[in-house]
């Protein structure tokens, strides 16, 4: 898994970068105690157009240095030209993004978009406002 998560990326483009995370809760230590921990990814799309998994992490929170410390990761690997970003617009990932990557765009990962979206709509409207949303991206 290591010598996976450890190639090098200079072989290949990865011209769009998603950057995702996920919260999980699990035992940790000699006591066991419960404990929330951050796990990110970062997906890759080839010059074929397929997705590949770049790298996975696991740490203490969502913040700007832990964010930095991963995109960092996949730079030292040798991840250049990226022109797109995609993710939520979590403020620690948005300014880490900024900071590593200039010169990419970025862009709203549009899961994240419509949950927020729907979020403010009433109940009774979301299935509109939802099949709305599907045109628009189709």
């Amino acid at each position: 898994m290591q010598a996976f998560l450890n190639r090098p990326l200079e072989s290949s483009g990865y011209a769009n970068l998603y950057l995702d995370a996920t919260n999980l809760h699990g035992r940790l230590g000699r006591a066991m105690q419960v404990c929330s921990r951050a796990v990110v990814v970062a997906m890759g799309v080839n010059a074929d157009g397929r997705r590949e998994l770049l790298a996975l992490k696991v740490g203490d929170s969502e913040s700007e240095a832990f964010w930095g410390e991963f995109i960092g990761s996949l730079k030292e690997r040798g991840l250049t030209g990226v022109k797109l970003v995609i993710s939520d617009a979590h403020k620690g990932l948005t300014n880490a993004i900024r900071r590593m990557l200039q010169g990419s765009c970025w862009q709203r990962c549009r899961v994240h978009f419509a949950r927020n979206l729907l979020q403010r709509v009433p109940k009774a409207h979301q299935g509109m406002v939802s099949a709305a949303l599907r045109t628009v991206f189709a």
